[in-house]
C-alpha cells in the first residue's frame, strides 16, 4: 500500500506507522529501511516507528508487567495447551493508538470529539476479506485499500515483483509460536546468530519466566516455542511427526490446517490482522470505554 501511495496509483497517506515489538528479524528491519530509503521519503511520506518495549527482553522480566505470546505449553498432568494471545494488543494496537491520538492532538487521557478521526488503511486481500473489520474505536476508520482494487495475494506479490520488492520478509516476531517448520528451518539455515537467540529464548521461558498474563501469573506449566512442545533446538522442524499430525487432526477435526505445521499461519503479523485467532477488544486500550 506505501508503495502504490507512493506511485499515485492510491490517494497520497500522509504517513506510515510501524509498530516494533522489538524482536523482529534482521531482514524486516533491512527492508524498513529499504521502503524508507527508496519509497517512502522520495514520495514525501514519513514513516513513523513506535514500540512499547521490547518484547524479548520484557518477557523474561520477572518484573515487568508482560502481556503474554501464544506459547506453547505441557501441563503437569502431560495435557497441551497454550496461552492467551496479548502480545499484538500489548506491543502493536497500543502504540498505534497513542500515535494516532498524538497526530490528532489529543494525547491521552484527552476526550477525540466525534468528528475527529483518522482514516486507517490495513492491508488485507481479497483472500481474506473475511478479516477486514472496523477499528474499535471511534478516531480510527478503518480502510482495506487491496480490497477495493480486487487484488488477491496473487496481484500483491505481482506488484511487489514490478518494484523490485519480491523479496518483501513476513513481519513477525523472530521467535513467534505461530511459525510453522520451514519458517524455523529458514532462520536455522539463514541465520545462526538468530537461531541462537530463539534457541536461548526457548529456553529460558521453560519454567514460566515468560508471564502468563498482564497480571503476572506464573504458568502452571513448561513453555516451548514448538507446537511440539520439545525444546526448539530438538524438536523435529525437518518434518511433520505422525504424533503432530494426529493432534493436528483432533484439534481441527479435518486435514484442513495439516499445512500449518509445515508453514505456519500464511500472513505476516499485522496489528489489525495478527496471523492468531484475535481476540477482540471491546476498549480503549488506555481505558477508555468506547
Amino acid at each position: 500500500m506505501l508503495a502504490l501511495s507512493a506511485e499515485g496509483v492510491l490517494p497520497k497517506v500522509d504517513c506510515a506507522i510501524f509498530a516494533d515489538t522489538g524482536w523482529e528479524p534482521k531482514a524486516v528491519y533491512a527492508h524498513l529501511d529499504r521502503l524508507e530509503r527508496e519509497i517512502a521519503k522520495p514520495a514525501g511520506i514519513p514513516i513513523l516507528r513506535v514500540a512499547s518495549g521490547n518484547i524479548r527482553k520484557d518477557a523474561l522480566d520477572p518484573d515487568h508487567r508482560f502481556a503474554s505470546m501464544p506459547l506453547h505449553i505441557l501441563n503437569a498432568d502431560g495435557k497441551a495447551g497454550m496461552t492467551r494471545r496479548q502480545c499484538t494488543g500489548e506491543y502493536k494496537i497500543k502504540p498505534i493508538k497513542k500515535k494516532v491520538r498524538e497526530l490528532l492532538g489529543y494525547p491521552y487521557p484527552a476526550r477525540i470529539p466525534r468528528d475527529i478521526f483518522v482514516e486507517q488503511w490495513v492491508g488485507i486481500s481479497t483472500d481474506e476479506f473475511h478479516r477486514a473489520k472496523d477499528a474499535d474505536v471511534k478516531y480510527m476508520r478503518n480502510r482495506h485499500p487491496l480490497i477495493e482494487l480486487g487484488w488477491s495475494r496473487s496481484e500483491c506479490v505481482k506488484y511487489l515483483s514490478s518494484r523490485g520488492l519480491s523479496d518483501t520478509p513476513k513481519s513477525s516476531c523472530l521467535g513467534c509460536p505461530f511459525h510453522g517448520n520451514a519458517q524455523w528451518r529458514h532462520i536455522r539455515e539463514t541465520s545462526p546468530g538468530e537461531w541462537a537467540d530463539v534457541v536461548a529464548f526457548d529456553a529460558a521461558i521453560r519454567e514460566g519466566n515468560a508471564r502468563a498474563n498482564a497480571s503476572g501469573n506464573r504458568l502452571l506449566g513448561q513453555a516451548f516455542l514448538h507446537r511440539s512442545r520439545v525444546p526448539l533446538d530438538e524438536a523435529p522442524i525437518d518434518h511433520v511427526t505422525a504424533a503432530e499430525r494426529a493432534a493436528l487432526q483432533q484439534e481441527l477435526g479435518s486435514d484442513d490446517g495439516i499445512a500449518l505445521l509445515e508453514e505456519g499461519v500464511p500472513d505476516g503479523c499485522s496489528p489489525w490482522a495478527c496471523r492468531g485467532d484475535a481476540e477482540a477488544l471491546s476498549r480503549d486500550d488506555f481505558g477508555l470505554a468506547t
